[in-house]
């Protein structure tokens, strides 16, 4: 098969789980724009389907949303199966979906078992779980790419909570070894952002952004963009990548 640059995505289904939150959605504009046909994945969203219409369709793509969570594997198992009824294919899935919750690294106290289990569950099972409903069409393409959004916690080990911080690890590697199972056929790639302006960590708001734009090297907090351009560029001009973390942040880990 051939690695080479493209510059459009015609006739190729991308899959968002986290797709109406601020990088999901990020991606699906920018995928669609290049000719993608994007399905949101969402666990709850009144406005799901029209925010799906709403993405760009130049090129005629009837994007969807389709509602299924990433810690309940009937749902992404049906999820699965409705992209292939209705779309017969997926090329490229972005999972972007998660929560977590800011509890300090040294309150061990705060960060009690139930929470673990259920940072854990969401950032690291469920991320393994929606790969695994969606690794036979993504193998069937035979050009097939993951992108995990991850996060510098998992290298650097401060991050919203420790149990987070461990999901993200976890996630790095295990990605990395899926990129070797599932080669060549399936790409599979971290990509690493820092602090991102978006509601995604509770309680962070304007001052906590202005705080971390002064101590990062090129003077901002991330943007959802940042991140959808990094996912854009692996799909088309970065085809000759798998099995490695791409770190978009700003030089925020340095």
């Amino acid at each position: 098969m051939s690695f080479d640059p493209v510059s459009r995505l015609d006739g190729k289904v991308a899959v968002i789980t986290g797709g109406l939150g601020a990088i999901g959605y990020a991606t699906a504009r920018r995928l669609a724009a290049l000719g993608a046909t994007c399905v949101l994945l969402h666990r709850k969203g009144d406005d799901a389907a029209a925010r799906a219409t709403a993405l760009p369709s130049a090129n005629g793509q009837r994007h969807a949303a389709i509602r299924a969570d990433i810690v309940d594997t009937p749902s992404l198992v049906a999820a699965a199966a409705e992209v292939k009824a209705t779309l017969g294919r997926c090329d490229i899935l972005v999972n972007s979906a998660g929560h977590t919750r800011p509890v300090p690294a040294g309150d061990l106290d705060a960060l009690t078992d139930e929470l673990i289990d259920d940072i854990v569950r969401a950032n690291f099972r469920g991320v393994f779980a929606t790969i695994r409903a969606f690794a036979p069409l993504l193998k069937a393409s035979g050009d097939g790419l993951v992108v995990n959004i991850s996060s510098i916690a998992g290298f650097t080990g401060v991050g919203s909570n420790l149990a987070y911080v461990a999901a993200k690890a976890g996630l790095d590697v295990v990605g990395d070894a899926l990129a070797k199972a599932l080669a060549p056929a399936v790409r599979v790639v971290s990509v690493s952002p820092g602090a991102v302006e978006s509601g995604f960590v509770p309680g962070r708001g304007a001052e906590f952004a202005s705080k971390m734009a002064s101590t990062t090297p090129l003077g901002r907090i991330g943007q959802p963009e940042d991140v959808a351009a990094t996912v854009e560029a692996l799909a088309t001009t970065m085809r000759f990548v798998t099995g490695t973390r791409i770190v978009v942040d700003g030089g925020r880990h340095l």
